[in-house]
């Protein structure tokens, strides 16, 4: 599986944007694809995840209400849309997918994703 992220970029408090990531390979799966967040200084966190089948989300407490995953299967899109921007979001956004099924409750850690895009970065100015 191969993934490319796409659609960072430097926006105000407040902005959306719209990130996508592109999927290649052995996608169509009852797995999920995900989004992980880095930072200079914390850990990679998850941010968000959806399932390529039924299209069931999750989403971190932090982005909850503020950002939506959307999937366009016939393109293997993963979109991540982003409204009401913070400072705190600023990180560089990676798309993961893991190499076999994942049950929903292991869908949050990093370590348990085997394919990574190479991250776009999202700068938000206060």
């Amino acid at each position: 599986v191969q993934l490319q992220a796409s659609g960072g970029g430097l926006v105000q408090a407040g902005d959306s944007l719209r990130l996508s990531c592109a999927a290649s390979g052995r996608t169509r799966s009852n797995t999920p694809l995900a989004w992980f967040r880095q930072d200079s200084v914390k850990e990679r966190e998850f941010v968000a995840a959806i399932n390529w089948v039924d299209g069931s989300t999750s989403y971190s407490d932090s982005v909850e209400g503020r950002f939506t995953l959307s999937r366009d299967n016939a393109k293997n899109m993963v979109y991540l849309q982003m409204n009401s921007l913070l400072p705190e979001d600023t990180a560089v956004y990676f798309c993961a997918a893991p190499r076999g099924r994942l049950i929903r409750s292991n869908w949050y850690g990093p370590h348990v994703y085997d394919y990574w895009g190479q991250g776009t970065q999202v700068t938000v100015s206060s």
